[in-house]
């Protein structure tokens, strides 16, 4: 599966390897290692006669909680969630919440952030800010696993493209992981090559290079295609990068920019009908998951003060709302709809219903009634 397929990468010796198999064999529903590294290490004594020390079996660990998912194969919630930071730009925001995490754990657990506050010495907006951090973070990096890397017909996906975030800066790649490296046969180029050179030939060679070259041609013309496509792939997902630079910084729904396919064909040059089979098929990996390109695309309203948002921006507040709202008084959609106009986005009561029904949260009534 995805995990062992990235152990193999590792080219481990042969008891680092069964090391591996084992904890990921481990690994619960929710992607955690519930089960005490010493009890492995005698499954791995009993079963393969393996006599492996625990410095042994801490270090392939580590290596495995540097697979993806981020978070993978972790011990409990907080080394978990510290993981997943550990992985992010060391931005202020991260920062603190590293910090909140290591050294406020059951307190922030139990949501007493006034202690936390008073105790560290920090404002009340740097840790609010931390903990918006936290809260994006996946705390069953498992079933995000589970669900993100399998498409709507239940294969596994391989993303077709890969963006890392280099101190800031984002760099996009081809995955070619599974694209075998094309070239010419040297024996035809070497055939086509001594033919020019040599004088009397029989017929039969003649034939063979005549054959050569044309499998030489075919070759080369198919080369070429699949360069020319996998160009056109990088132009397509660079644009969108571009333009959606401020969600692959953050991770936040909410910094997605409003975007078409007629969009993206005019910064490529290529037609409406290219960009829609490239949304329509192709993923790509991010540090905070892996994503299908039609993620990227939705349409724009105006706030009130001319503004283009995205749908999906409007969505993500809507939610939002919902999550921070008192669980004794519920916020109808009227209620809704005034909270979003203070904010600057005018919105009429059907159209808040109909994005709440997409993000499937029920009415207000039967929120309070659950």
């Amino acid at each position: 599966d995805f995990l062992r397929r990235q152990l193999s990468d590792l080219d481990l010796e042969e008891t680092e390897n069964w090391i591996g198999e084992y904890i990921i064999g481990c690994l619960d529903d929710d992607g955690y290692l519930r089960i005490q590294l010493d009890t492995i290490a005698d499954q791995l004594s009993f079963h393969r006669s393996l006599d492996v020390e625990e410095s042994q079996m801490e270090e392939v660990l580590t290596m495995i909680q540097d697979f993806e998912p981020a978070g993978i194969a972790a011990r409990n919630l907080q080394e978990c969630l510290l993981l997943q930071l550990q992985r992010k730009n060391p931005t202020k925001e991260v920062q603190n919440a590293i910090r909140l995490l290591e050294d406020y754990f059951e307190d922030f657990s139990s949501m007493k952030l006034q202690k936390i506050s008073q105790q560290w010495g920090i404002s009340e907006a740097d840790l609010d800010a931390a903990k918006k951090v936290i809260s994006r973070l996946n705390p069953k990096p498992g079933n995000d696993w589970e669900s993100s890397l399998m498409n709507e017909t239940g294969r596994a996906i391989t993303p077709d493209f890969l963006v890392d975030n280099i101190d800031g800066k984002l760099v996009l790649s081809l995955n070619d992981t599974n694209l075998p490296d094309l070239h010419v046969s040297a024996y035809y180029k070497e055939l086509i090559r001594s033919s020019k050179q040599s004088k009397n030939i029989s017929r039969e060679q003649k034939e063979a290079v005549v054959f050569a070259k044309q499998k030489v041609e075919a070759a080369n013309w198919f080369i070429n295609a699949i360069r020319q496509r996998q160009q056109t792939l990088m132009n397509s997902m660079q644009a969108i990068l571009d333009r959606q630079e401020a969600f692959f910084l953050s991770g936040e729904e909410r910094k997605l920019r409003p975007m078409r396919l007629k969009d993206v064909a005019a910064d490529t040059g290529l037609d409406i009908s290219t960009i829609s089979r490239v949304s329509n098929s192709k993923y790509v990996q991010s540090e905070f998951g892996i994503f299908p390109l039609k993620f990227f695309f939705s349409e724009s309203m105006q706030t009130t003060e001319g503004e283009e948002v995205s749908v999906r921006e409007i969505k993500s507040i809507i939610k939002e709302l919902i999550e921070q709202e008192d669980k004794n008084n519920t916020l109808t959609d009227d209620a809704l709809v005034k909270l979003l106009q203070e904010k600057g986005y005018k919105i009429a009561r059907r159209t808040v219903a109909k994005y709440r029904e997409q993000l499937h949260i029920p009415t207000s009534r039967q929120r309070s009634n659950a």
